[in-house]
């Protein structure tokens, strides 16, 4: 089962927390892969190559199914960990979490650590916002060239989502629908167009 909508971070961008005098550098990033994830790991550690630890938390996937951490020297369980359950607590989705530490000369111990880690993490979600994407159907609308100006105006007015447009024999409209909505556009498009548009169903996507 398809979860109906996530939640992900708005944009990249970094938050810095001291604690007791060690910094925590936390970068967030959305990551639509679990490549693209591991890449943005990369590039944190080669801008911070003399940090004591770069750690990290990644989730891909709307049902979770993609969820890596690591301590990066940390003792086990301490920083990536509670990262990664900070992320999953936010029920955030398609998301990259780095936290690069600079050790300050104070240690935290493992508790200390675990509320650093997963600390920074929270207040840079909140930092940065996140962003809430639903699950769509797309499906194409074709009708003639004739009514393909008043279709458009009437699925924009209708607060449909127009996707794409494709002119050829005929025009073709893509749209993205919730699940639940299309019994009812079915009926709403022949009315609006007098029967005269077809409707094809094609994949999926998650959008704002």
């Amino acid at each position: 089962m398809k979860a109906d909508q996530y939640v992900t971070v708005a944009r990249e961008g970094v938050h810095e927390s001291e604690i007791n005098r060690s910094r925590f550098i936390c970068a967030l990033a959305p990551a639509a892969t679990e490549e693209e994830a591991q890449e943005f790991v990369a590039r944190i550690r080669r801008e911070h190559p003399t940090a004591t630890h770069n750690c990290y938390a990644y989730v891909v996937g709307a049902d979770a199914s993609v969820q890596k951490a690591s301590d990066d020297g940390e003792p086990g369980g301490t920083a990536g960990v509670p990262m990664l359950q900070m992320l999953m607590r936010r029920d955030i989705r398609y998301a990259v979490a780095v936290v690069t530490r600079y050790y300050g000369g104070v240690k935290l111990g493992a508790g200390g650590l675990i509320r650093a880690y997963g600390g920074v993490v929270g207040e840079a979600l909140d930092a940065l916002g996140t962003v809430t994407r639903r699950r769509y159907r797309l499906a194409t609308v074709t009708v003639d060239h004739q009514r393909a100006g008043k279709t458009q105006n009437d699925l924009r007015s209708t607060g449909r989502t127009v996707v794409d447009l494709r002119y050829g024999a005929d025009v073709q409209i893509e749209i993205a629908l919730p699940e639940a909505d299309l019994p009812g556009f079915e009926a709403w498009l022949a009315d609006a167009t007098a029967g005269t548009a077809t409707l094809t169903l094609g994949g999926e996507t998650y959008a704002p």
